[in-house]
């Protein structure tokens, strides 16, 4: 009897089991699709991918490229989630010759009313093509009938002519995945470079050779390289402050290819050495051509900028020339439309054509320059292994003065010598010599960033009012910005007043004179005219420049780093005079947090010294990258700088 009941309990417990689990097996929907309204794995999800497809191969007619899709999604959240309308890119050649073309698209959604399943399609008025540029269009659909609960389900087949770029396949999305499976069928004479991007292992990872599969009419040309790969219980990937594009860390598969085998024995190398590409794009006409353009714009510099005869300041001054001529178009360009040329006549022009123009005046007055072609923090890591160009997206300069090196760049009038934007501090940049041959460098901070604060206040004991001043002094990337809104904005002490709107300030005043500057310093001096006054006793909160009031790091856990692009500071004095008037009823305790190696620490201390109390608060990064096992740490430690300054109190009472 005992076992009988074992065996009805253990019954039970899988039919219970089986009804509680999405089908993630198929493309169909089953009762159980709909019924689940959560993930346990996930609960903050909006949206959970059930089942994906893929399917990529080359049609024996056309040559051309084709991938199926096929994916199932269930909606917990409609109004939280991005998956109401779905957008698929379309690529046209320049001369618009051949084009990517969406074929069989169909898409449905599907309810559950009254225990039945209702399907409701979508229809051909639901589906529009938007053209972005010249080269690319995006095809886009809203699905009907969309409700918290629905399951959403679409198909359609790529058919590309562009087979250089194979379809690469991302396992991992911004909503959890349950199945994605890709087929690829390669055709034998293609040779492809294969890598598989992120921290998740692939749970099926099968290939093999069949031969004689592909076939142009009617004659066996042919074998393939058939695989399967599949990844299951794929987490959401979980953008956070502090990183490069998620698709350097997302688990995907990618495909360069390396080389055409023909059918009369030549190989066509695609992949080219670093050798090969830096012939090629010596020759190219928007690129190579232009830099070697070298007596380009010998007549712009006037005498007093020639004559100067230490090196560094006639670099500064051509670099300084060259920001305050030129405006920047908003366009990064490469590779094509680059004209200096056309740069100079018309005083506007596109990243490269502004620092091809600067590098060339660099090397005309005898100071070694040599461009930097990179990828911003947007677009992704440059692929090391093989040269591959549309990695690149951005051009720099690198300025070799007195043996120190100097990255440089001219599109904006904010940026100081030795400093390039933000978005450039992206590992690496590829240095471009076609004497003796590109090699690697790292894109490195060349100045010191950090922000410092005095604070200095007493108290009119009359008036029962608050009286202090404020000098703030910032450093590289944290001065930036400030120079930027200072120089450019004349509503820039409007705002500042707005920012502090309990106190009155006065006297306030900008050191800083020059836009390009490597500082910026101001101060103010400022009435509070309330005290905050309890029973006699005074509360103060010392912390008037907060440098952050909440941790921006949250995750359970991070699985790519935390990257802030450079070493930083935050220091911040504080002192009150007592006058003899007041006694510390309470203040901070000190505290003192590092890291291992001291690669970050947060150091608070508080003293009272010949009547005045004196606070000192350090936060010192050490590093600009932190690996993923040093973030538990990392936010345990950005929990202390958050606590200390919005926690901190100071009791005061008259003596």
């Amino acid at each position: 009897m005992k076992k009988i009941l074992l065996l009805l309990c253990l019954s039970i417990s899988i039919q219970l089991t089986a009804q509680n689990k999405f089908n993630s097996k198929s493309f169909s929907i089953n009762i159980n699709d709909l019924k689940i309204n959560s993930y346990s794995k996930d609960s903050t999800a909006n949206a959970l991918v059930i089942y994906e497809y893929g399917n990529s191969y080359f049609d024996d007619e056309t040559f051309n490229l084709k991938t199926e899709i096929k994916r199932k999604i269930k909606i917990f959240n409609k109004s939280e989630s991005d998956y109401t309308t779905k957008e698929i890119g379309i690529y046209i050649s320049d001369n618009r010759a051949k084009r990517t073309k969406i074929e069989n698209l169909k898409a449905s959604t599907y309810n559950l009313v009254d225990g039945n399943i209702i399907e409701t399609k979508l229809s051909e008025d639901q589906i529009f093509e938007v053209k972005e540029d010249k080269n690319h269009s995006t095809l886009k659909f809203t699905l009907p009938n969309l409700q918290d609960g629905s399951v959403i389900t679409y198909s359609y087949t790529i058919d590309t002519p562009f087979i250089y770029k194979y379809h690469n396949w991302a396992f991992q999305e911004d909503i959890p995945v349950l199945y994605s499976e890709y087929n690829t069928s390669i055709f034998g004479n293609y040779n492809y470079n294969l890598i598989l991007v992120g921290e998740k292992k692939l749970d099926i990872n099968e290939s093999f050779v069949k031969k004689n599969c592909f076939k142009s009419q009617g004659i066996t040309t042919a074998s393939c390289l058939i695989s399967k790969y599949v990844m299951t219980d794929i987490p959401a990937f979980k953008e956070e402050d502090y990183m490069t594009s998620k698709n350097n860390y997302i688990s995907k598969l990618k495909y360069e290819l390396k080389e055409i085998h023909q059918l009369d024995g030549t190989v066509d190398k695609i992949t080219k050495t670093w050798k090969d590409t830096d012939k090629e794009w010596k020759t190219n006409n928007d690129f190579g051509r232009q830099i070697l353009k070298t007596n380009l714009g010998k007549d712009l510099l006037s005498d007093d900028i020639k004559s100067i005869s230490d090196p560094l300041e006639k670099a500064k001054a051509i670099y300084s020339y060259v920001q305050g001529n030129y405006v920047w178009n908003d366009k990064y360009r490469i590779f094509s439309d680059v004209s200096v040329k056309n740069l100079i006549k018309n005083k506007t022009g596109n990243v490269s054509e502004i620092n091809i123009l600067l590098n060339t005046l660099l090397n005309q007055n005898n100071i070694k320059s040599k461009p930097v072609i990179l990828s911003t923090r947007s677009n992704g890591f440059i692929t090391k292994l093989i040269p591959i160009q549309y990695d690149y997206n951005y051009m720099v300069v690198e300025a070799n003065v007195n043996g120190k090196s100097y990255l440089l760049d001219a599109t904006s009038p904010y940026l100081s010598f030795g400093m390039i934007p933000f978005k450039c501090l992206n590992s690496y940049g590829r240095r471009i010599d076609f004497k003796n041959g590109s090699d690697w460098v790292d894109i490195k901070p060349g100045i010191k960033t950090s922000s410092q604060h005095l604070i200095k206040l007493k108290i009119d004991q009359e008036k029962d009012q608050l009286l202090g001043s404020i000098k703030s002094k910032y450093f590289g990337y944290h001065a930036y910005p400030k120079r930027k809104k200072y120089f450019s904005n004349s509503n820039y002490l409007k705002n500042l007043k707005d920012k502090y709107q309990n106190f009155v300030i006065d006297s306030f005043n900008v050191a800083t004179t020059s836009k390009s500057e490597n500082t910026f310093n101001e101060s103010f001096n400022f009435i509070q005219p309330e005290l905050n006054t309890i029973d006699g006793k005074i509360y103060l909160d010392p912390f008037v420049i907060k440098h952050l009031k909440k941790n921006p790091f949250n995750l359970q856990e991070r699985t790519y780093p935390v990257d802030f692009g450079y070493k930083d500071s935050f220091i911040y004095a504080f002192e009150i005079d007592l006058e003899g008037k007041y006694n510390v009823i309470e203040k901070p305790k000190d505290i003192t947090v590092k890291l291992p190696n001291n690669e970050a620490s947060c150091v608070f201390i508080s003293n009272v010294l010949n009547d005045k109390l004196i606070l000192s608060f350090r936060v010192l990064f050490n590093k600009s990258i932190y690996q993923p096992n040093q973030y538990e740490s990392l936010k345990k430690l950005m929990n202390y700088v958050v606590d200390v300054q919005t926690k901190t109190l100071i009791v005061l009472e008259k003596k």
